[in-house]
């Protein structure tokens, strides 16, 4: 039975078929409104508080990484137009710096977020016997994700860099870690916060609705 449902899974997540399409055109339409309506993100301090995070779990969870990947994609590329255009502060001055990094940041650490909710999705919920949990761990895992690679990427290739250093003085951060804790702080927890609650609450209900939650 649970094969059977794997290559269900399988045939139903194929680029062929037109509802997968319709799905992936949905997803990627929301991530563009929210985008354009300027509701993917909350300016707070150098940060953007993320938005995006939560769309981008649940169709991880209800479409599979491979949708996931391609929604991160989208993000990153919103996220570079942002950068490119000079309306993220920090961004721009990375791809000032290097505009190959800065690709690696905003897109490539978004693409790989989302592909890793929709895998974390699936392990857990082969062994959660409440077919519940594992929606919540997906919903939490896409903000968590983002935030730790996203600040990652940072402390460990722009850390030097004017931009940083100047971040650095100004928060009288001792070093990577005090930094991304200054910097991240309270919305890292409303962004996990978020994402956990609405993330995990919204795709259970659609993937019920949906008949996909089996």
């Amino acid at each position: 039975m649970q094969e059977q449902s794997r290559n269900t899974n399988r045939s139903e997540h194929n680029l062929s078929n037109p509802r997968y399409l319709a799905q992936l055109a949905l997803f990627i339409a929301i991530i563009l409104v929210m985008k354009i309506l300027h509701l993917t993100s909350i300016p707070v301090g150098p940060l953007n508080m993320t938005l995006t995070m939560v769309p981008i779990a649940i169709g991880a969870m209800l479409l599979g990484p491979k949708a996931g990947a391609i929604f991160g994609f989208v993000y990153g590329c919103t996220s570079l137009y942002d950068a490119i255009s000079g309306q993220s502060a920090m961004t721009a001055f990375f791809f000032q710096f290097s505009p190959f990094l800065t690709i690696l940041l905003c897109v490539g650490t978004r693409t790989l977020v989302g592909a890793l909710t929709g895998w974390i999705f699936n392990l857990v919920k082969k062994v959660d016997r409440t077919n519940t949990i594992c929606y919540f761990v997906g919903g939490l895992a896409a903000p968590v994700l983002n935030t730790l690679f996203f600040m990652s990427f940072i402390m460990l290739v722009f850390y030097n860099t004017d931009f940083v250093q100047n971040l650095v003085n100004t928060l009288g951060a001792t070093g990577p870690v005090a930094l991304t804790v200054m910097m991240v702080g309270v919305q890292g927890l409303v962004e996990a916060g978020t994402g956990l609650v609405v993330g995990g609450a919204v795709a259970k209900a659609v993937a019920r609705a949906l008949k996909l939650d089996r």
